[in-house]
């Protein structure tokens, strides 16, 4: 961390905001710090000021809502993973949740934090697009909602303001029917940064489908949602061939992967290929 940065330890949900009052683009919010104590320790990021909400558990919980699952910004992956109404209404979010590395990590790795830095490896944001959640932020002026998909702007920005503090996310209510899959390709489990990362939901009635949503992580400069093959199959009763044509369209068309030192851009196109086409054949065909 720089040694000028200013440190504030707000423990209740009133004094996180009014230590947020004046903020600028400098002013960094702390939550488990998984990823940000990594960016202070090698340099890569230098606050002028930091919030750390760890102990403001205005901020943790999870509830049933009448539209869906409330989950608080603090809310850790052990959490998730521990939670009967979360395996109930947000079955792969907690799949995803436990694949957020090692125990430890998982410990201290929040569903605020993981959305809020805005990684495109982000493990738990392609669940929150597939599932049309939303991010509630709150500050001192008041508080409002944005699709998940509106809230991330582009690598590491999001439309959080400096002195907003996102406050929740909120799962809607199951479709009737609605089926789901997860998967990511990463390295070693503890240190596993992904290199693909899928989400789909998807319902049908008597074979055809009605509705189709699927995002994937780590082939853009964000996680992205993967609208050609809603386009390609949405109304259609697909066979395996069909499949394979739209899972192969959206990995050409709906991505724009980067080579780095994880992964090749090449790779993540045929990798998120091969995964989109098992995760719809086993949701619409029951392949196994």
């Amino acid at each position: 961390m720089s040694p000028a940065a200013t440190v504030s330890s707000p423990r209740t949900l009133a004094g996180a905001l009014d230590a947020l009052v004046g903020a600028t683009e400098a002013t960094l919010i702390l939550a488990g710090g998984t990823d940000l104590m990594v960016e202070f320790q090698t340099g890569r990021t230098r606050p002028g000021h930091v919030v750390d909400v760890w102990r403001v558990d205005e901020l943790r919980g999870i509830r049933a809502e009448p539209a869906g699952l409330r989950i608080g910004a603090l809310t850790t992956c052990t959490e998730l993973r521990a939670s009967a109404l979360a395996q109930e209404h947000a079955d792969i979010l907690v799949i995803a949740a436990d694949e957020v590395g090692a125990e430890q990590i998982q410990a201290r790795a929040t569903i605020g934090g993981n959305l809020g830095t805005a990684s495109p490896a982000a493990d738990l944001t392609p669940v929150l697009f597939a599932l049309e959640a939303e991010v509630r932020l709150v500050s001192k002026a008041g508080a409002r909602s944005l699709p998940v998909t509106e809230f991330l702007t582009g690598y590491r920005k999001t439309a959080r303001r400096p002195e907003e503090l996102i406050e929740s996310i909120l799962v809607p209510t199951r479709a009737p029917g609605e089926r789901r899959g997860f998967r990511k390709v990463g390295t070693r489990r503890a240190q596993s940064i992904s290199k693909v990362v899928v989400a789909v939901a998807v319902t049908a009635l008597d074979g055809v489908i009605r509705t189709l949503r699927a995002s994937a992580g780590s082939v853009a400069e964000r996680t992205i949602l993967l609208p050609s093959l809603e386009r390609e199959l949405a109304g259609k009763a697909p066979d395996a061939a069909a499949l394979d044509r739209a899972a192969r369209r959206a990995a050409t068309a709906d991505c724009a992967p980067i080579d780095d030192v994880r992964s090749t851009a090449r790779y993540r196109r045929e990798v998120l290929r091969r995964i989109l086409r098992t995760l719809l054949a086993e949701l619409l065909l029951d392949e196994t």
